[in-house]
């Protein structure tokens, strides 16, 4: 694995949960969808991965499930944010904001001294 390679698939993993509740703040979702959405914004997970973190987050009591009859097969799990998911979505989004903010500072003070 490359520097290059190592240092996106660090800071993506930092932001795959951010980016789950993000979806399904919006609508419940079967996770290959999820895995679709994500891959539209090349960030690529493996279902693997997506499991850990789903079951993971169900377990902290910010994702559940439901199940749905499927015209092409067995029902499928499709998950949804609770309420403590949205508490943390929140929560998420501020402290994302204050990242983004801090790091465009510095960006600025790189970009200014370049000049």
């Amino acid at each position: 694995m490359t520097e290059d390679t190592n240092i996106k698939s660090q800071m993506r993993k930092g932001i795959l949960e951010y980016c789950v509740l993000l979806l399904l703040n919006r609508e419940k979702a079967y996770p290959s969808d999820i895995i679709n959405r994500l891959s539209e914004a090349s960030l690529i997970v493996v279902e693997g991965t997506l499991y850990t973190l789903l079951n993971r987050l169900r377990k902290e009591g910010k994702l559940n499930y439901e199940w749905q009859e499927s015209t092409m097969g067995p029902p499928r799990k499709y998950y949804f944010i609770t309420p403590i998911g949205e508490k943390t979505l929140k929560e998420m989004s501020k402290a994302w904001d204050e990242i983004v903010d801090n790091v465009n500072h510095f960006r600025n003070l790189t970009n200014t001294s370049e000049k």
